[in-house]
């Protein structure tokens, strides 16, 4: 009988919550969180403004901290890291993907991509990570010579060229149009694939959900739904 590997534990999160407080008012933007992601999944998570969404990947990437509850990254727990800590947590371990670019305008896409390898304990050279987003031929583009989809490529390109176990992408298809953000969703499922890395992607777009091996379901700061996509649809199916 064939034995199936249980795949490994990224990220545990238990009893999650994060509340912010404006003035004299607390908002509370997560309400008790338990989740676990796996290695080399890609995971949707879904869910209106407000929902919570990019607060969890905040604290999954260690940018923000929850009021209370715990998370773990593999063996280590990151509630309670010191800033020195979530620094190279963030540096070593994790790749960032935004809805805007943030690519440096005076320098050409292998240049952007250089400025995270040079800080990277084992970074990919930057002409790979840039091939791999099949921007081989852009390599010496400055941001304003690349359409929207291409800058968003050299953020992703970025993002793994210090290969990191972890890819956070906070709706990276947002400021594109359909044709444009499938062809930015290919090279996101072309990673995953390929590089086994952890990818977790927000978006309020249902359509996404369909390339996911598991789609989250946040509401009102609540998870209101975990669910596996029996068979996983190409990137290039996907329309909006």
């Amino acid at each position: 009988m064939a034995m199936t590997v249980p795949a490994e534990t990224v990220f545990r999160a238990r009893g999650l919550t994060k509340t912010y407080r404006m003035g004299e008012v607390e908002v509370p933007a997560l309400r008790g969180i338990d989740l676990e992601l796996y290695r080399g999944e890609l995971v949707v998570l879904l869910g209106p403004s407000g929902s919570g969404k990019s607060t969890l990947l905040n604290i999954l990437g260690g940018l923000d901290v929850p009021t209370s509850g715990e998370v773990h990254y593999l063996d280590h727990e990151l509630t309670g890291a010191t800033e020195a800590e979530l620094t190279r947590f963030r540096r070593e371990h994790v790749g960032f993907v935004f809805q805007f670019y943030n690519l440096i305008p005076s320098l050409t896409a292998r240049e952007n991509v250089s400025a995270v390898t040079e800080i990277a304990s084992s970074p990919m050279r930057p002409e790979d990570a840039l091939r791999r987003v099949d921007l081989g031929s852009r390599l010496d583009h400055f941001p304003a010579q690349l359409s929207g989809g291409e800058q968003q490529r050299v953020a992703i390109a970025r993002a793994i060229a210090k290969n990191p176990a972890v890819l956070l992408c906070d709706e990276p298809t947002g400021a594109l149009d359909s044709a444009t953000g499938v062809v930015v969703l290919e090279a996101l499922e072309r990673v995953n694939r390929d590089l086994g890395t952890l990818t977790v992607l927000i978006t309020h777009n249902v359509g996404i959900a369909d390339m996911a091996d598991r789609v989250i379901r946040l509401s009102d700061g609540h998870i209101a739904e975990i669910r596996a996509n029996a068979a996983k649809k190409p990137a290039h199916e996907l329309s909006w």
